[in-house]
């Protein structure tokens, strides 16, 4: 108890010697002309953020869900979703076994950093 009792002091003792400086110390001298509004640097307007990238984004549907994933990453979308289109939730495991039955977006140019849904079913049944 007494060593938890003196860390404590020391670590509070050091915080304040790190902290203790005292409002002399950061005021401006008394006498010290203030800045004027025409003696203050000028700032540059903000700059326009860049416009996003834009590029076409193929037509997914009807292909290996595999296969669609990296057309769309060679089309430089690479936020991409894949979704049971069945609506049963399953998850695509091998995404090899499965197909696409529709987008989101569709194809089309868009913002690269648009997320892409694929939506798709394993292999021989029905979108």
């Amino acid at each position: 108890m007494r060593t938890r009792t003196t860390i404590t002091a020391l670590a509070a003792a050091a915080l304040l010697a790190i902290t203790g400086c005292t409002a002399e110390d950061t005021d401006p001298a008394p006498d010290a002309p203030a800045a004027s509004q025409d003696n203050a640097p000028k700032q540059d307007a903000p700059a326009a953020e860049p416009e996003a990238e834009t590029a076409a984004l193929p037509d997914l549907v009807g292909q290996d869900l595999q296969a669609a994933q990296d057309e769309a990453q060679a089309a430089g979308f690479y936020a991409l979703d894949d979704q049971d289109a069945s609506g049963q939730n399953r998850l695509q495991v091998l995404d090899r076994n499965w197909t696409v039955c529709s987008q989101e977006p569709a194809a089309g140019t868009h913002p690269t950093d648009t997320p892409v849904t694929l939506y798709a079913v394993k292999d021989g049944e029905a979108c």
